[in-house]
């Protein structure tokens, strides 16, 4: 069956909201929706381009604070102003299975694959559509398949697979193996390569396209630690001319930049907003102080004499104290008065293909060459080459540091490459101290969804 989610990419079609919550319907007027919204390229198009509003239209959602926030505070980037449960819990690595944000990030992506997998079905078995508008939509709903299912496996471990819109049946499914869910995450991407084209559909970066599968699926294998298979997904990348790393830093964040793989179009402008990532992060006024703050000891004075990114991407305020406090700034706009849009939420981006392809190379001992991909990232930011005689474990360093404060508050990158190396518990017990445990590196399974479905098992460390 077709649910809420095709209408209310109708909904959102139509401009009469972008925050409907899920109504259910009977069955007859559900299928009758699903039939009417895959006749037709434009309906199909708003079918599948309501997912990307609905993730970022209001601030802590999915894709703004939610994502480059709280996973930061888990890692060693930032800290909320002041005391507040559900941001400390992130941050003191206290989490329960109550928690509220543990259980709406849990819950948001099912429903966003649920979204997805709606698009599947309908696509699959459309007649009249375009064959090249079909084939991009297709090729959109796997990769967002791919890209939810990845955020879930590195936040909850092992989690439920879902491909399809069963909800009876998916709403019983165990927790599947981790290698498992990435073969399917693979295989999506594989497919989305397969059917999306190479420009963007709309001229806007704002839709993913086969360089955003390509790209994520060299971190995906990166993450499997499929070395060969991760360089040769990310030169893919690197090699097509539509992207280039910018020489000016303050250009990368902005709508469209040739650096932005993927990004997000604000949907939600009042108050002459662009970014929620931008209003939420920079002080209201010049004198203002930050809310949510740059940890000075493990990241700001992490930076290198002279890096670019510390003096570009990181804003500073002088308390009446005398202590300066730091905040993200690498989306500039709190306001901007009803002007046109100038910047876009970044969620892909090239700087990481580098990185990716740096380690990649680097694992397979082609030093020199992994060290020059770390160079073109350092050069870039201000920074002198490295030195040539770093053996593979200093060069393995030197791509943890340079991951560090190039893809600082984006994507929970900082927190994922912890886990993913073996890294956690040697960079942030000494940081939380008595808080952490080598569990933590885990989300607990949200208690709501356990109750409404046995079958889940609750990770270690949270029993």
């Amino acid at each position: 069956m077709k649910r809420n989610y095709i209408l209310l990419s109708l909904l959102l079609l139509t401009g009469l909201s972008s925050c409907k919550k899920f109504v259910e319907t009977t069955q007859p007027r559900n299928e009758l929706a699903a039939d009417l919204v895959f006749t037709d390229d434009k309906t199909a198009t708003a079918a599948m381009v309501g997912l990307y509003s609905n993730m970022n239209s209001f601030n802590y959602f999915y894709a703004n604070v939610l994502m480059n926030y709280l996973t930061a505070m888990q890692a060693d980037d930032m800290y909320y102003y002041t005391g507040f449960e559900n941001y400390d819990v992130f941050l003191k690595n206290t989490l329960l299975p109550s928690s509220q944000y543990v259980q709406s990030m849990w819950r948001d992506q099912y429903s966003y694959i649920y979204h997805a997998n709606s698009c599947i079905e309908g696509l699959t078995g459309a007649t009249a559509l375009t064959p090249s508008v079909k084939n991009q939509l297709l090729g959109e709903a796997y990769f967002m398949r791919a890209f939810l299912h990845f955020y879930l496996v590195n936040m909850y471990g092992d989690v439920p697979l879902i491909t399809n819109t069963d909800y009876v049946a998916n709403g019983v499914k165990p927790r599947e193996k981790t290698a498992l869910v990435y073969d399917q995450i693979i295989t999506d991407l594989k497919e989305a390569k397969s059917l999306m084209a190479d420009n963007y559909p709309s001229g806007n970066r704002v839709r993913p396209n086969k360089a955003a599968a390509t790209a994520l699926l060299a971190r995906v294998y990166l993450y499997t630690k499929q070395w060969p298979l991760a360089e040769t997904e990310a030169s893919d990348v690197l090699r097509n001319n539509q992207y280039a790393l910018l020489k000016d830093l303050n250009a990368v964040f902005l709508a469209n930049s040739r650096e932005a793989i993927w990004q997000l179009m604000p949907v939600n402008t009042a108050l002459g907003r662009n970014t929620w990532e931008g209003f939420t992060s920079t002080p209201a006024t010049p004198t203002g102080t930050p809310l949510f703050r740059l940890d000075t000891t493990n990241l700001i004075k992490k930076f290198e004499a002279n890096d670019l990114r510390l003096a570009n991407w990181t804003g500073f305020r002088k308390l009446s104290s005398g202590a300066t406090v730091y905040f993200p700034y690498k989306y500039k706009i709190r306001t901007n008065n009803g002007a046109a849009l100038t910047e876009y939420s970044m969620v892909m981006r090239l700087a990481e293909q580098f990185l990716i392809r740096a380690e990649a190379r680097i694992q397979q001992d082609k030093l020199e060459d992994g060290r020059a991909d770390l160079d073109s990232v350092r050069i870039r930011a201000g920074l002198t080459a490295l030195p040539t005689s770093l053996d593979k474990s200093a060069l393995l360093l030197a791509v943890e540091q340079e991951r560090k404060v190039e893809l600082f508050v984006e994507w929970g990158h900082r927190w994922f490459d912890l886990k993913r190396t073996g890294r956690s518990n040697a960079v942030l017990q000494p940081i939380k101290s008595a808080n952490w445990q080598a569990t933590d590196t885990l989300y607990p399974i949200p208690s709501d969804a356990r109750k409404t479905n046995i079958h889940l098992s609750q990770n270690d460390g949270y029993k």
